[in-house]
């Protein structure tokens, strides 16, 4: 296994059977191009297997984390340590660029996920709420 920071559109939409739908040009370059964001892709023989991207997050008094924004793992990938790869490869990323925690919401009934998590050296933080705003329809 291969994990790499992907550079361009072109590595995303080679990767897009990860995400939940296509990787769109326009969006692939405006998160690639954006500061403080990260998508690393792991190669298993050369093949997209699995992904996860990253945003920091700066508040004025509290400094910089790292919010794991998504991790996929392809289905035929799966149990071989890769999402767990993928989640410290990001964790070792934010280190390095000064953050000094990381976190990821994940609903509490995604049992493999979770797993994930906690191998790769999560601690439980405990339960919270959480509300969001369509901003499609508005």
């Amino acid at each position: 296994m291969d994990i790499r920071r992907a550079r361009d559109a072109a590595e995303l939409a080679a990767a897009e059977g990860l995400f939940d739908g296509p990787a769109r040009p326009e969006w692939s370059e405006r998160f690639l191009g954006s500061a403080g964001h990260l998508m690393l892709i792991a190669y298993v023989d050369g093949v997209p297997a699995g992904m996860v991207s990253g945003v920091e997050m700066t508040h004025p008094d509290k400094g910089t984390e790292m919010c794991l924004y998504e991790l996929s793992v392809d289905e035929e990938y799966r149990r071989r340590g890769i999402g767990r790869a993928l989640t410290r490869a990001l964790a070792d990323e934010a280190r390095a660029r000064g953050c000094y925690g990381m976190w990821v919401a994940v609903d509490t009934d995604n049992d493999e996920a979770l797993a994930t998590y906690d191998s790769a050296g999560a601690e439980d933080e405990g339960l919270f709420a959480m509300r969001g705003w369509n901003l499609r329809d508005a």
